[in-house]
C-alpha cells in the first residue's frame, strides 16, 4: 500500500500544477509527460500514475472552488484533506495564475467557424466519477470558492462566448439536417433566444429528421468537456417538462477545438444540480 503524500511532496505537486495551468491559460505549449518526468525525479518512489492521479485530484478541487482545471487531468474527487487545503492556499497566492483566468473567462469571443465533419465534434458525454451520498439535488448548498469569486460561473456570463456558442450550434443543426435529407426543416431552425428572448428555458428551436421538435440549450466554454455549467430553475423545469424534446448541448474547448456533447432529456436524470443561489421572500 502506497504511504500517503507527505506536506513537501503535496506542496511540489500542486505548484508543478499550477505552473501548466498558467501556461495553459495563456495560451502557451508546455508537456505534460516532462512535468511528469520531472516530479518523479523530484518525487522519490512516485510512479507517473500516480502523480497524474494526484493532478486528478487537483483538478477536482478547482472545479469545486469554481476554478478552471488543466484539460486532460480528468477531476477524481477522493483527495487528502492536506491537498485541498494546499491548492486552497495556492489560489490565494498565485497572482499570475488568478489573473490569467480573469483574462480567460472575460475574453471576448468570436464565431469560430467550423468546420470539420460533424463525428469529429460530436462526442458521447464524459463520465464522471461517482460519488457516494449524492443524489441530483443536494439539501445543502455548495459553499462558495475561497477566493469570493467563481470563474467558471462568471466565464457562463460572458455573453460573447454564450452567443459565439449558439451560433456554432446553429451551424450544427443546420449541417445536421442537411446531411439527413431535410433541407426544410433545417431553413425552419429559429434561434429563439434572439427572436423571443432568452426566458424559454432553451436557446434554439430545431427539430430531428421525423419532423418532431428539438428544443436545444446551449452551454459554452473554453475549458474541459468536465467543467461545470449552469442551468436557471426555468430550464431544468423545461427539461423536466418536456424531456422527448429538450436537448442540451455542451460546447467546450471553444477557443482552441470546439467539440460538443449532448444531454438528452431532463436536467435532474442527466446531472447533479446544487443549488448555488436561492431567491428570499420574506417570512
Amino acid at each position: 500500500m502506497a504511504e500517503d503524500w507527505s506536506q513537501a511532496e503535496v506542496a511540489a505537486i500542486v505548484a508543478d500544477y499550477f505552473a501548466m495551468l498558467g501556461h495553459e491559460l495563456r495560451g502557451e505549449p508546455f508537456s505534460k509527460r516532462e512535468h511528469n518526468r520531472r516530479l518523479q525525479e523530484l518525487l522519490n518512489g512516485r510512479s507517473a500514475g500516480a502523480i497524474e492521479f494526484k493532478h486528478q485530484n487537483i483538478s477536482a478541487v478547482l472545479i469545486e472552488e469554481g476554478f478552471p482545471y488543466i484539460d486532460g487531468y480528468k477531476p477524481r474527487a477522493n483527495y487528502q484533506d492536506r491537498l485541498r487545503t494546499e491548492v486552497i492556499l495556492r489560489l490565494s497566492m498565485d497572482a499570475p495564475v488568478v489573473a490569467a483566468a480573469e483574462t480567460a473567462v472575460m475574453a471576448v469571443a468570436s464565431v469560430t467557424t467550423p468546420w470539420r465533419d460533424l463525428e469529429d465534434i460530436l462526442v458521447p458525454p464524459p463520465v464522471r466519477e461517482p460519488r457516494a451520498g449524492r443524489t441530483y439535488e443536494r439539501a445543502v448548498p455548495v459553499p462558495a470558492p475561497r477566493l469570493g469569486i467563481n470563474y467558471l460561473e462568471r466565464e457562463a456570463r460572458n455573453a460573447s462566448l454564450g452567443e459565439a456558442g449558439e451560433r456554432f450550434v446553429l451551424e450544427i443543426e443546420h449541417r445536421r439536417l442537411w446531411e439527413a435529407g431535410a433541407k426544410h426543416l433545417a431553413e425552419r431552425i429559429e434561434h429563439v433566444a434572439k427572436t423571443k428572448g432568452d426566458g424559454l428555458g432553451y436557446d434554439i428551436a430545431s427539430f430531428d429528421p421525423d419532423g418532431s421538435e428539438r428544443l436545444i440549450e446551449v452551454k459554452t466554454t473554453t475549458f474541459g468537456a468536465m467543467t461545470p455549467f449552469f442551468a436557471t430553475a426555468r430550464e431544468v423545469a423545461v427539461s423536466n417538462d418536456q424531456p422527448h424534446q429538450y436537448r442540451l448541448y455542451r460546447l467546450f474547448k471553444f477557443r482552441t477545438e470546439p467539440k460538443v456533447f449532448v444531454l438528452p432529456g431532463s436536467l435532474r436524470q442527466s446531472c447533479v444540480l446544487d443549488p448555488v443561489q436561492f431567491r428570499a421572500t420574506l417570512a
